[in-house]
């Protein structure tokens, strides 16, 4: 594993504790020699997470599509910065270039993202590992929803199961680096995807 996106919020949010989490996962990054693959920002928790991978010297891919490089403030200190043309397009270029994918703390962009990429693994079109990293407990009713979806039988448990959910920093990565894929489903073919 060496390049790692992070979905999240283009807003700092209210919670300074939130704020500190996310900038010591970058910071975490950088210190495992772990590149960075997120929105491109120097605002909101992006760029918290972007300010803790550059202050310790790590890398820093930002991709951001053209006409959010005003609104969202591209960071000036990227390794390396992707502009796209559209949203979707953003996306698949995180995907490819990441080997895991971590939620923390966001809105309606966030939860955009993380349901696509998760969609795509419940797929089978990837097997790499999707890890939220329930930052004060921010996404215990998004869990609870997902239970709920399984009780109701619209969502697989082994769907649920497919995704790492943990409160620390280290927990996700000890998940992460003993991640085992789900088998492709059965029934998919994926010439026809």
């Amino acid at each position: 594993m060496k390049n790692v996106a992070v979905f999240c919020g283009s807003s700092n949010g209210q919670v300074q504790t939130i704020i500190d989490q996310a900038y010591e996962l970058g910071v975490y990054l950088a210190k495992n020699s772990l590149t960075l693959v997120y929105g491109g920002s120097k605002i909101g928790l992006m760029g918290q997470v972007a300010k803790g991978v550059i202050e310790k010297n790590g890398n820093a891919i930002g991709v951001i599509p053209d006409f959010l490089k005003t609104k969202e403030i591209v960071h000036p200190d990227l390794t390396e910065l992707i502009v796209t043309s559209n949203m979707h397009e953003r996306k698949v270029i995180m995907y490819k270039k990441s080997d895991a994918f971590i939620i923390i703390p966001g809105g309606f962009g966030t939860m955009d993202e993380f349901f696509e990429i998760a969609t795509w693994g419940q797929l089978g079109l990837h097997s790499k590992p999707i890890a939220i990293l329930n930052m004060n407990g921010y996404y215990d009713h998004l869990i609870s929803q997902c239970k709920t979806m399984v009780k109701a039988g619209l969502l697989k448990a082994i769907n649920l199961d497919a995704l790492i959910i943990e409160d620390s920093l280290e927990a996700v990565f000890h998940q992460i680096h003993n991640y085992e894929p789900q088998p492709v489903p059965k029934w998919l073919n994926i010439d026809r995807v």
